[in-house]
């Protein structure tokens, strides 16, 4: 069942979930993860002096991905620490005893009911959506569900929101427009994140240690100049992948022309299916269309 947007008050967040109980998963889920990012493995955070001065709401994070779940919480160590006066670190786990409670990613609603522990991260900040094209292993044709789309215009309204718009862990997969046009509807500020190291420290799913001593990175960037009247949604989509360092240009191992060839004639459905999988998804893929939903 889709979340259904409630009135932000003072106990609970614009989708009825508590903010106690979130305050206290996230105290209990950062306790438990904070080696993984400084102590089994080391994260080196830079320009979170651009987030000091960010409004609550309308912020859009929009990074490239390489886990499931470690990528998440640990913008959740991050946001924490900056919101309690640390620039550049996560040396100093009090700031899981203030955390930042108003902050959404985007995530399947499969993957997150998937077992206890996803559905308590769930709680967490999660705006969950169904699958449009594909559900449990098989593929379906379903009509993407408007409230979902909504949803995700209130965490917007409701504070910050963090989304992945390759819609997969696949290095220099193209971007989804679907991001492009949720921001000239919303015209948020918008921080592109470029993350490193996370893919050989932990497994797929971001749960499981894959290999110790790896000195992760994550960067958050300048805001990036967005005509939202103007720009068109391919520039828009041209700026963000720049600037997570996504475009074909950055790839130094593949040659930008094979990338673009294998890219051309790929359908959307023939892509997806690479990686049935993935949990974080664009809004286009789930079926956002800016024209259909202007009504």
């Amino acid at each position: 069942m889709s979340q259904k947007a409630k009135k932000k008050n003072a106990f609970r967040d614009s989708f009825g979930h508590l903010y106690f109980l979130k305050r206290t998963l996230i105290f209990l889920l950062g306790s438990f993860t904070y080696n993984r990012y400084n102590g089994f493995n080391k994260l080196k955070v830079t320009g979170t002096k651009n987030l000091v001065n960010l409004p609550s709401q309308d912020v859009l994070f929009v990074s490239n991905h390489q886990t499931y779940f470690a990528d998440v919480f640990a913008m959740y160590h991050v946001f924490c620490s900056v919101k309690n006066g640390f620039i550049d670190t996560i040396k100093n786990p009090i700031y899981l005893l203030n955390p930042k409670i108003d902050f959404y990613y985007v995530a399947a609603e499969e993957t997150m009911k998937d077992n206890l522990l996803t559905k308590l991260f769930a709680y967490t900040g999660a705006v969950t959506v169904k699958r449009t094209w594909r559900a449990k292993g098989e593929n379906v044709n379903r009509k993407v569900d408007l409230t979902e789309i909504n949803n995700i215009d209130i965490a917007l309204q409701s504070g910050w929101v963090v989304t992945f718009p390759q819609g997969t862990t696949t290095a220099f997969a193209p971007g989804r427009r679907g991001t492009a046009h949720l921001i000239k509807k919303n015209k948020p500020i918008v921080i592109p994140v470029v993350i490193d190291g996370f893919r050989r420290a932990f497994d797929k799913k971001g749960l499981r240690i894959k290999k110790r001593g790896i000195n992760a990175t994550m960067t958050f960037k300048d805001p990036l100049e967005i005509d939202y009247e103007n720009d068109s949604s391919d520039a828009i989509m041209q700026k963000i992948m720049n600037a997570i360092e996504q475009s074909p240009e950055f790839n130094k191992v593949r040659p930008v022309d094979q990338i673009l060839a294998e890219n051309k004639d790929k359908s959307l459905d023939d892509y997806l299916n690479e990686d049935d999988d993935e949990e974080f998804d664009d809004f286009e893929e789930m079926g956002y269309d800016e024209e259909k939903n202007k009504d």
